[in-house]
């Protein structure tokens, strides 16, 4: 008797063992808390966290952090629920081509690219974020008038997407009404512009709100000298 229970306290033993070898470790990886989409920059409120068994030979594509996260581009459709791995992420400045992040562009608004140079473009200091005045130079005849046509233009962009760092780029692409769009391509084609970079503190970020004036894509109506020279009298 003595030795059968021996037998079964082994066979017991043996069996709780084999039990505990088959439960994998867990690991608080990060999921998302909505559906994320691809080329739209995910947030702190898309993402939450929780605990999962993950085998410990498994390679390691997940997050453990929201923060890691945070900032990162979707290449593909992510369900809520679904784990965040890093196959299906990457950083803005690595997303490109159909993956790059959407440009930060408010409602009823667009992106105008404008040429820039070394002396045009206030000595490449103008960086993303920055905000910039466009100044007109217009020569009718003898006459030859300056004058600052916009204020507060929001630069979301310098150079093009493959540029190594902003050095020597040779466009900015800024914020503006589709009707601002309109006019700065007449300035472009007709004159000359410089830009000016405005102090950081006199920056006006909020939320901007579409322009009651030219709410939509659609409201632009053409541009004309004689549209040009009423609204900008003392250029002509």
């Amino acid at each position: 008797m003595l030795l059968a229970l021996v037998v079964i306290v082994a066979f017991v033993l043996v069996a709780l063992n084999a039990s505990q070898a088959g439960i994998s470790p867990t690991q608080t990886v990060v999921v998302a808390n909505a559906n994320l989409q691809p080329r739209i920059p995910i947030t702190e409120a898309d993402l939450t966290t929780r605990t999962i068994p993950v085998p410990s030979n498994y390679p390691k594509v997940y997050f453990a952090k929201v923060p890691d996260v945070v900032g990162m581009v979707p290449l593909v459709a992510i369900l809520m629920g679904e784990v965040v791995s890093s196959n299906d992420v990457a950083k803005a400045t690595q997303a490109l081509g159909s993956q790059s992040e959407y440009l930060a562009i408010p409602r009823g608004y667009v992106a105008l690219t404008i040429p820039t140079s070394e002396q045009q473009g206030v000595a490449d200091y103008i960086q993303p974020g920055d905000y910039i005045s466009v100044i007109a130079t217009v020569t009718t005849g003898s006459k030859v008038a300056v004058k600052t046509i916009f204020t507060q233009l929001h630069v979301i962009k310098v150079g093009a997407q493959s540029t190594a760092g902003n050095s020597n780029a040779s466009s900015l692409t800024v914020v503006v009404t589709q009707c601002e769009a309109e006019v700065i391509t007449w300035f472009l084609t007709y004159a000359a512009l410089k830009y000016s970079l405005e102090s950081y503190h006199d920056y006006a970020p909020g939320e901007q709100a579409p322009d009651p004036k030219c709410p939509s894509v659609g409201d632009a109506k053409g541009v004309t000298l004689q549209v040009i020279q009423a609204a900008f009298p003392t250029l002509f």
